[in-house]
Protein backbone atom coordinates (compact mmCIF):
# COMPACT_ATOMS: atom_id res chain seq x y z
CA UNK A 1 0.00 0.00 0.00
CA UNK A 2 2.96 2.49 0.67
CA UNK A 3 3.51 2.14 -3.23
CA UNK A 4 0.37 3.98 -3.94
CA UNK A 5 -0.80 1.01 -5.99
CA UNK A 6 -4.56 1.40 -7.05
CA UNK A 7 -6.94 -1.38 -6.32
CA UNK A 8 -9.77 -2.13 -8.50
CA UNK A 9 -14.02 -2.49 -7.16
CA UNK A 10 -14.43 -5.70 -8.69
CA UNK A 11 -12.16 -7.63 -6.30
CA UNK A 12 -13.40 -7.85 -2.58
CA UNK A 13 -15.16 -10.75 -0.45
CA UNK A 14 -17.46 -9.49 2.09
CA UNK A 15 -18.46 -11.42 5.45
CA UNK A 16 -20.86 -11.47 7.92
CA UNK A 17 -20.83 -13.17 11.15
CA UNK A 18 -23.50 -13.92 13.37
CA UNK A 19 -22.66 -15.02 17.61
CA UNK A 20 -24.25 -18.57 18.14
CA UNK A 21 -25.72 -18.97 14.38
CA UNK A 22 -27.15 -22.12 14.97
CA UNK A 23 -29.76 -20.69 17.58
CA UNK A 24 -31.19 -18.93 13.98
CA UNK A 25 -30.80 -21.95 11.85
CA UNK A 26 -27.73 -19.52 10.36
CA UNK A 27 -24.15 -20.76 8.84
CA UNK A 28 -21.31 -18.24 9.39
CA UNK A 29 -20.18 -16.44 7.03
CA UNK A 30 -24.09 -15.82 6.17
CA UNK A 31 -24.81 -16.60 2.05
CA UNK A 32 -21.01 -17.91 2.07
CA UNK A 33 -20.17 -14.13 1.28
CA UNK A 34 -21.15 -14.07 -2.02
CA UNK A 35 -22.16 -10.59 -2.83
CA UNK A 36 -22.04 -8.86 -6.51
CA UNK A 37 -22.19 -5.36 -4.68
CA UNK A 38 -21.30 -3.64 -1.76
CA UNK A 39 -21.84 0.09 -0.73
CA UNK A 40 -22.15 2.52 2.14
CA UNK A 41 -18.65 2.36 3.47
CA UNK A 42 -18.89 5.77 4.96
CA UNK A 43 -18.24 7.76 7.87
CA UNK A 44 -18.55 11.33 8.23
CA UNK A 45 -17.22 13.73 10.72
CA UNK A 46 -19.75 17.09 12.00
CA UNK A 47 -17.85 19.77 12.84
CA UNK A 48 -19.07 22.20 16.19
CA UNK A 49 -18.16 25.71 15.07
CA UNK A 50 -17.35 27.67 17.50
CA UNK A 51 -17.30 31.95 17.20
CA UNK A 52 -14.78 33.94 19.24
CA UNK A 53 -16.25 36.63 20.47
CA UNK A 54 -15.07 40.33 18.78
CA UNK A 55 -13.39 38.06 16.12
CA UNK A 56 -15.94 38.21 13.22
CA UNK A 57 -14.03 36.69 10.56
CA UNK A 58 -12.81 33.58 11.82
CA UNK A 59 -14.31 30.32 12.92
CA UNK A 60 -12.86 27.51 14.90
CA UNK A 61 -13.81 24.15 14.06
CA UNK A 62 -13.89 21.19 17.23
CA UNK A 63 -14.35 17.68 16.29
CA UNK A 64 -18.39 16.17 16.39
CA UNK A 65 -19.98 13.24 16.23
CA UNK A 66 -19.43 10.68 13.85
CA UNK A 67 -22.13 8.99 11.62
CA UNK A 68 -22.01 5.91 9.53
CA UNK A 69 -23.48 5.33 6.47
CA UNK A 70 -25.83 1.81 5.79
CA UNK A 71 -23.66 -1.02 3.65
CA UNK A 72 -26.02 -1.96 0.97
CA UNK A 73 -25.73 -5.75 -0.69
CA UNK A 74 -26.55 -7.05 -3.68
CA UNK A 75 -26.16 -10.40 -4.97
CA UNK A 76 -28.07 -12.90 -7.22
CA UNK A 77 -30.59 -14.27 -5.00
CA UNK A 78 -29.61 -18.40 -4.44
CA UNK A 79 -31.83 -21.23 -2.30
CA UNK A 80 -29.48 -20.23 0.68
CA UNK A 81 -31.89 -18.09 3.15
CA UNK A 82 -29.27 -16.50 5.26
CA UNK A 83 -30.26 -13.09 4.84
CA UNK A 84 -33.54 -14.12 5.41
CA UNK A 85 -33.57 -15.92 8.37
CA UNK A 86 -31.07 -13.37 9.85
CA UNK A 87 -33.47 -10.41 9.22
CA UNK A 88 -36.29 -12.16 10.67
CA UNK A 89 -34.50 -13.52 13.90
CA UNK A 90 -33.46 -9.66 14.10
CA UNK A 91 -36.89 -8.50 14.49
CA UNK A 92 -38.61 -11.24 16.56
CA UNK A 93 -38.90 -13.25 19.47
CA UNK A 94 -35.85 -14.52 20.96
CA UNK A 95 -33.28 -12.93 18.51
CA UNK A 96 -34.70 -9.81 18.66
CA UNK A 97 -32.16 -6.88 17.60
CA UNK A 98 -29.24 -9.87 16.92
CA UNK A 99 -26.48 -8.32 15.11
CA UNK A 100 -23.39 -9.49 13.25
CA UNK A 101 -19.57 -8.45 12.68
CA UNK A 102 -18.53 -7.36 9.22
CA UNK A 103 -15.86 -7.37 6.92
CA UNK A 104 -15.53 -6.02 3.75
CA UNK A 105 -12.11 -7.51 2.10
CA UNK A 106 -10.47 -5.33 -1.20
CA UNK A 107 -8.19 -7.84 -3.05
CA UNK A 108 -5.36 -6.65 -5.56
CA UNK A 109 -5.16 -8.85 -8.85
CA UNK A 110 -3.68 -12.10 -7.29
CA UNK A 111 -6.58 -12.18 -4.96
CA UNK A 112 -4.63 -11.14 -2.33
CA UNK A 113 -5.91 -8.87 0.69
CA UNK A 114 -4.99 -5.38 0.62
CA UNK A 115 -7.57 -3.70 2.83
CA UNK A 116 -10.23 -4.50 5.17
CA UNK A 117 -13.01 -2.69 6.67
CA UNK A 118 -13.90 -4.01 9.87
CA UNK A 119 -17.49 -3.53 10.83
CA UNK A 120 -19.18 -3.82 14.28
CA UNK A 121 -22.85 -3.92 15.70
CA UNK A 122 -23.96 -5.05 12.29
CA UNK A 123 -28.38 -4.65 12.16
CA UNK A 124 -30.06 -5.57 9.07
CA UNK A 125 -32.58 -2.66 8.34
CA UNK A 126 -33.81 -3.52 4.99
CA UNK A 127 -34.72 -6.58 3.03
CA UNK A 128 -35.87 -6.57 -0.81
CA UNK A 129 -36.63 -9.45 -2.66
CA UNK A 130 -36.19 -8.90 -6.59
CA UNK A 131 -38.37 -7.55 -9.17
CA UNK A 132 -39.84 -10.66 -10.87
CA UNK A 133 -40.66 -9.88 -14.43
CA UNK A 134 -41.03 -12.50 -16.82
CA UNK A 135 -40.32 -11.35 -20.20
CA UNK A 136 -37.01 -9.72 -19.38
CA UNK A 137 -35.31 -12.62 -18.29
CA UNK A 138 -32.59 -11.07 -15.78
CA UNK A 139 -31.04 -12.14 -12.65
CA UNK A 140 -32.70 -12.30 -9.48
CA UNK A 141 -31.18 -9.82 -7.41
CA UNK A 142 -31.84 -9.32 -3.66
CA UNK A 143 -30.85 -6.68 -1.48
CA UNK A 144 -29.94 -5.71 1.93
CA UNK A 145 -29.24 -2.99 4.03
CA UNK A 146 -27.58 -2.70 7.39
CA UNK A 147 -26.91 -0.47 9.72
CA UNK A 148 -23.80 -0.82 11.43
CA UNK A 149 -22.08 0.99 15.04
CA UNK A 150 -18.82 1.45 13.42
CA UNK A 151 -16.24 0.69 11.24
CA UNK A 152 -12.61 0.29 11.22
CA UNK A 153 -9.94 -0.18 8.11
CA UNK A 154 -6.94 -1.82 8.07
CA UNK A 155 -3.75 -2.87 5.60
CA UNK A 156 -4.92 -6.48 4.46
Amino acid sequence: MADGTLFTAFRFDVQLNVDNPQRFQLTNPLCEAAFAECDGLEMTMEPKTVREGGNNTQQIHLVGPVSYSSLTLKRGMTSNLDLWKWFSAAVTGEGRGVTATGLVIMRDGAGNPQVQFKLTGCLPIKLKAPALNAKDGLLAIEEMQIAYRQFTIEAG
